[in-house]
């Protein structure tokens, strides 16, 4: 039985560790290590410093608690289940199952009280400094002197597996330098990794690393040590100016007699019989799995009361700024309930005159500043681009320690961190983030991008200089892959519009869609606005795919392009076209949209028996197989760009229409 001389603080703490233990055993999966060694800040933050409220996990000025080392998932289920969020006993036994809310690692919008998707080290990190940064600049825009609706605090548990990972040092230095004193960042310090001693793998000094950073830093020799722990963590809530990093001296595998301080804790169950052993070493009952004692149960569960307590106290205030600032309580309450009527899109001039050329970055770029003025919660920014990707929003100033209020972000030349912070705006009380940088560059963002696609986050990504377009700065700066990488990602939207018009209507596709992110994808070079007095409308773009040019009769061959290589597709297609041979431009501007529209839609526009086809992108044929067909080619790019001025690199890559011509005679003679 329990030892009687145990404090409730102590048998919760350790409620926390055996329900985890237990858990991960009957899985026969799971990291028990930095659940027995960190269950004690799990129980302070809940127990005595967070406002939350278990009945209503979506209140929007709860503090946030982001387990950046997302493998210590049992840390969150056992204190959730602890203080009465909405998941039950049964859902603790079926940890890591099918159809279980109890994932391996916490998964947004799954489990209640679990505020990101996170497991792959750093980007919890990272998401705690978007989250940071929303809470600031919601503050600054809608709090007044006498009513501060948004007053919270964002933590953050990170190993030193996420202090390794690169995505860390970007955020890190951007949130010190924009001295987000709203966040708590936890430092589980216990000098392990899978491999095994901390001192193969790292000997920097931590804390001097986060003070050059511009944080606060403090230190808890012993995380079982309550009141030290307690005392930091006020501490730093009182801290102004800068964010803080508490370093946490812990024990991985904390109370166990033969794997406790060693990495055999870290991801595999500890055995029947040492669970049995570590039970008997913490005083517990060492007969009964995910075994709660009552006063236990007692003791946390009063955080539903004082969650609802803390929720009822702010209502009145804000009841009281609403009745004194109503536009903008009507303006807040419109981005809080997440329904957003975009039709403010169809008030943006379109681009009439046909002879000109524009780029489709430039064009987005004007999008942008008539968004921001719609769209409140609209805020980001690009990783050092923002003259090339064309994102500043001129009526708004920059986001900065001296001015919060404003939403441009400059992330600096940190674009893993710009797109897991994007991440962390996303998951802010329906705040959306934009942020920009040339296509190759896409490549910095992907984990991040894949935790988007994953949890369905809605930021919008800007990626310019989308082809071979852009010229001489050559390979390195060329995209080829990127394209198909990103529409490989299930939940991942993206857009190549041809023209200026299409990308208006590529904006308002992007902010429609709620179920994951959308890349559009932008020329740097300018491109001919298209006719639309001779081809079809712009709309057609919402489909996906749409029927751009149609011969004077039924089509005997067809050409699918996207973006910058539907003009020479245009032209291609009225020369077959005058030559006898029928051809029918599709503009392919977004697969993933295409893909979902009806099936005789879909048979419309690319006719099953028209096996006569070309494609044209300037990237991976990657991912066109299936519009391609059996008898169709492709002009795509399967190598490296070149350093070359753009209109030599499209004729030397084949991108002219006079090849595309050459190319469809010989698909027609093979037909015949």
């Amino acid at each position: 039985m329990l030892s009687e001389n145990k404090t409730i603080e102590e048998k919760s703490v350790n409620t926390i560790r055996t329900l985890a233990i237990d858990a991960i055993q009957k899985a026969n999966s799971g990291h028990p290590g930095i659940v027995m060694g960190c269950a004690p800040l799990a129980y302070l933050l809940y127990k005595k410093i967070m406002k939350h409220n278990p009945a209503d996990p979506a209140w929007i000025n709860r503090d946030r608690f982001i387990l950046s080392a997302g493998h210590g998932s049992m840390l969150l289920y056992g204190i959730l289940h602890l203080c009465g969020y909405d998941i039950s006993m049964d859902d603790i036994k079926n940890f890591r199952q099918w159809g279980s809310i109890t994932p391996g690692h916490p998964e947004s919008g799954l489990t209640p009280g679990i505020e990101t998707t996170t497991g792959p080290l750093g980007q919890g990190f990272a998401n705690a400094v978007g989250m940071a940064i929303a809470e600031k600049n919601m503050g600054s825009r809608y709090n007044s002197e006498e009513y501060k609706i948004f007053n919270h605090n964002i933590y953050c548990l990170a190993s030193e597996g996420d202090l390794m990972e690169g995505v860390s040092h970007e955020a890190a230095s951007l949130a010190g330098h924009f001295g987000l004193d709203n966040l708590i960042v936890f430092f589980d310090s216990n000098n392990i990794t899978i491999d095994g001693d901390l001192s193969f793998t790292m000997s920097e000094d931590v804390k001097k690393r986060f003070e050059a950073y511009k944080w606060n830093v403090a230190q808890v020799d012993d995380i079982n040590d309550m009141e030290a722990l307690e005392k930091a963590v006020l501490s730093a809530k009182e801290n102004a100016g800068k964010p803080t990093l508490i370093i946490m001296k812990t024990m991985i595998g904390f109370g166990s007699p033969n794997k406790g301080g060693k990495s055999s804790s870290h991801g595999s169950p500890l055995g029947v019989d040492e669970v049995e052993a570590t039970k008997k070493n913490l005083s517990w009952n060492t007969k009964e799995s995910f075994f709660i004692p009552d006063d236990v149960r007692e003791h946390l569960l009063a955080a539903k009361e004082k969650g609802a307590a803390y929720q009822a106290s702010w209502e009145k205030l804000y009841k009281k700024w609403s009745e004194e600032f109503p536009e903008k309580a009507k303006e807040l309450k419109n981005i809080i309930s997440g329904d957003k009527d975009f039709s403010f899109m169809d008030q943006f001039p379109r681009f009439n005159d046909y002879s000109k050329s524009i780029a489709t970055r430039s064009a987005s770029g004007k999008i942008i500043e008539f968004i921001a003025d719609y769209y409140p919660e609209f805020i980001g920014g690009s990783a050092d681009l923002a003259a090339s990707n064309k994102v500043k929003i001129s009526d708004s100033g920059a986001f900065s320690s001296g001015d919060y209020s404003g939403r441009n972000i400059y992330f600096g030349i940190r674009e893993h961190a710009m797109g897991s912070i994007a991440n962390g705006i996303s998951l802010y009380n329906n705040c959306r983030a934009f942020c920009a940088t040339f296509l190759v560059f896409s490549d910095y963002m992907r984990p991040a991008i894949r935790i988007a696609a994953m949890t369905g986050l809605n930021p919008v990504y800007i990626f310019t200089h989308d082809s071979i377009g852009l010229g001489e700065d050559g390979p390195t700066h060329q995209p080829i892959e990127q394209i198909s990488q990103l529409r490989s990602l299930p939940g991942m939207t993206v857009i190549r519009p041809a023209d200026a018009n299409e990308t208006i209507l590529a904006w308002k596709a992007a902010l429609a869609n709620n179920e994951g992110p959308t890349a559009l994808m932008l020329s740097r070079q300018n491109l001919p606005v298209i006719d639309r007095n001779k081809y079809a409308p712009a709309e057609g773009l919402l489909n996906g795919a749409y029927i751009l040019y149609e011969p004077g009769e039924e089509p005997k061959h067809l050409i699918i392009s996207s973006g910058a290589e539907i003009d020479i597709s245009l032209q291609a297609a009225e020369t077959l076209s005058a030559e006898g041979v029928p051809t029918r431009v599709v503009n392919m501007a977004s697969m993933e949209i295409f893909e979902k529209q009806p099936q005789e839609y879909k048979d419309k526009v690319i006719p099953p028996g028209l096996s006569s086809r070309l494609i044209v992108e300037a990237g991976l044929k990657c991912g066109w197989e299936k519009y391609i067909g059996c008898s169709g080619e492709a002009v795509t790019i399967d190598t490296f760009g070149a350093s070359a001025p753009k209109e030599v690199l499209f004729e030397k890559f084949g991108f002219t229409a006079e090849n595309l011509v050459e190319r469809s005679r010989k698909i027609i003679s093979k037909k015949r």
